[in-house]
C-alpha cells in the first residue's frame, strides 16, 4: 500500500499565485477527481508536483510513502513512481512509442529487457486492455487524433505501472468509443493498485468510473471534498455554490 500526500501546496508563476494551500491524501488503488472552473489552478497543481519549469512551488511538500520527494527532479519523481499525463501532449516525430517506452521502462524498472522481448510484452498488455497495439509502431503522439493520443497515454501507464498517476483532462477531445477504452484502462490499473488524481470537466465521468473522492478547486484553493455526490451538485448548481 502506497500513500501520496500533498501538504499545503502553493504555486506561483510570473509573480502570480495560482494555487494556495492545497492538501490531499491519495492511496493505492484510489481514484480522486479534481474539478473546478477554468483557471482555478487544477493543471498548475499537477504540473508543479512533477516539477514543470513554468511553475514555482512557493510552499508545501509532496510526500511519497512518507519520503519527501518535493525537490526531486522530474526524472527522479518518475523513477520514484509518479506519472503525469499533460493536458496538451507534445509530439515527438521520429521516435516510436516502442523506443520511447523501452528506454523509460529500463530506466524506471532497472531492467535489461531486450527490445524484442519488450515489444512482445507491451503488445500483449495493449491487447489485454483492448487497446490498439499499432500505437507501439507510431511516433509518440505524432499524427494522432485527440482520442488516439489519450489512448496512447493509457498504454504508457499500462507498461510503466507507476504508483500514482496524474491525468490532466485525459477525457478532453475524446469520442465515446475512445472514452470507453481510456476508462477501461484506468479501471484495470486501479484494480492493480495504481492511484489516480484525475482532472476533468465532464460530469458524465461517473458513467465510466467510481471515484473514491471528489475535490473542487476555485480561485486556487480546494474549497470542497467529498463523495461523487459533489458532481451532482456541480451539475445542478455550478461551481459558485459549492
Amino acid at each position: 500500500m502506497h500513500t501520496l500526500e500533498l501538504k499545503d501546496i502553493s504555486v506561483t508563476a510570473s509573480n502570480k499565485t495560482l494555487v494556495e494551500g492545497a492538501s490531499l491524501t491519495l492511496r493505492s488503488g484510489e481514484v480522486h477527481i479534481l474539478m473546478g472552473p477554468n483557471g482555478s489552478g487544477k493543471s498548475s497543481l499537477l504540473n508543479v508536483i512533477m516539477g514543470h519549469p513554468k511553475y514555482e512551488l512557493a510552499s508545501g511538500s509532496v510526500l511519497l510513502d512518507g519520503d519527501d520527494v518535493t525537490r526531486l527532479s522530474t526524472e527522479g519523481k518518475a523513477k520514484a513512481g509518479l506519472f503525469l499525463s499533460l493536458q496538451h501532449l507534445p509530439e515527438i516525430a521520429g521516435v516510436s512509442m516502442t523506443s520511447f517506452l523501452h528506454r523509460a521502462y529500463k530506466e524506471i524498472k532497472g531492467s535489461t529487457i531486450t527490445p524484442l522481448d519488450f515489444y512482445k510484452m507491451a503488445e500483449k498488455m495493449a491487447k489485454d486492455a483492448g487497446l490498439d497495439s499499432g500505437f507501439l509502431k507510431k511516433y509518440v503522439n505524432s499524427g494522432l487524433s485527440g482520442g488516439e493520443k489519450k489512448q496512447s497515454e493509457v498504454l504508457q501507464l499500462l507498461v510503466l505501472q507507476p504508483k500514482f498517476a496524474f491525468l490532466d483532462e485525459i477525457d478532453s477531445g475524446v469520442d465515446i468509443d475512445a472514452m470507453k477504452h481510456v476508462y477501461a484502462g484506468i479501471n484495470m490499473l486501479k484494480e492493480k493498485g495504481i492511484g489516480f488524481l484525475l482532472v476533468t470537466h465532464y460530469a458524465n465521468v461517473l458513467e465510466y468510473i467510481k471515484p473514491d473522492m471528489v475535490h473542487v478547486m476555485r480561485n486556487g484553493k480546494i474549497v470542497a471534498s467529498g463523495s461523487d455526490e459533489l458532481i451532482g451538485r456541480i451539475t445542478k448548481d455550478g461551481f459558485e455554490r459549492i
